[in-house]
């Protein structure tokens, strides 16, 4: 019997749409012994897994936790071991707030190769989707990306520093702190700054709501917008472009 050599590949699974994976992702989840994935992936990418592959769900959403932090590096490490190839199965792109380094970083020190396969971040996909470029000239010269909660489980201290700038800022996991978000660009005069919040971007049950930061609140009560969302605020959020269908016209040229 040949010797198994352990090894990890951190995969991004992209946004949600599930054409929108990499050749090399799909590869890698063909390649793999076991597949560790989240909550947030598109679980039909699971069918390019080997059928002896074994598919262990270790998703985390606010309040619910399949497996803690500490116990998926562990796991990873535990099955690298007995099977070989684990693969680590994330949504958008592992280096994008997804811990992707911090299970890396772990695993090396117990002797596994690692690897890791990018994934297009739903940070910009999931505005593009809905017409939403981040950057547009005359508009935007910049933009921020920042996750609303630390690791404490507070609101990032880089919220207030980007309502002061004139760069688009996309907020990650901020639903539970809109109010605190909307009252701190308000505070900046920023009352009438276009506003949107996208809900399962790039997906079928895809739900958007667009207004201004007065306005946001009430359209998310509305609309019953909710987690998993994107918030995105700025001048090119009124400046987006109509688009049809990407899919729809994509599978016409195949």
């Amino acid at each position: 019997m040949s010797e198994i050599t352990p090894k990890l590949t951190v995969v991004g699974a992209g946004p949600g749409d599930v054409e929108l994976i990499t050749l090399k992702a799909i590869k890698a989840i063909e390649a793999a012994n076991v597949i560790l994935y989240d909550a947030l992936i598109n679980e039909e990418l699971l069918k390019y897994a080997s059928a002896d592959a074994e598919l262990i769900f270790v998703g985390k959403r606010k309040g619910c936790y399949a497996f803690q932090q500490e116990q998926i590096n562990e796991l990873i490490v535990a099955k690298a071991k007995e099977k070989g190839h684990v693969v680590r199965l994330k949504g958008g792109d592992p280096f994008i707030f997804g811990r992707g380094a911090e299970e890396i970083d772990y695993v090396r020190g117990f002797g596994l190769e690692t690897f890791v396969v990018p994934g297009i971040t739903s940070a910009i996909a999931v505005p593009a989707y809905q017409g939403i470029p981040l950057t547009k000239r005359g508009s935007s010269e910049s933009f921020w990306v920042i996750t609303a909660t630390t690791k404490n489980h507070s609101l990032s201290t880089d919220v207030p520093l980007a309502a002061k700038s004139t760069a688009t800022v996309v907020i990650l996991m901020g639903m539970h702190k809109l109010a605190e978000i909307v009252e701190i660009f308000k505070s900046e005069g920023k009352q009438d700054t276009p506003m949107a919040i996208i809900q399962n971007g790039t997906r079928a049950d895809e739900n958007v709501g667009i207004g201004t930061v007065n306005t946001i609140e009430a359209i998310v009560a509305e609309k019953q917008l909710a987690s998993p969302a994107i918030i995105v605020i700025g001048d090119v959020v009124e400046n987006r472009v109509e688009l049809s269908s990407v899919s729809e016209e994509v599978n016409k040229l195949v």
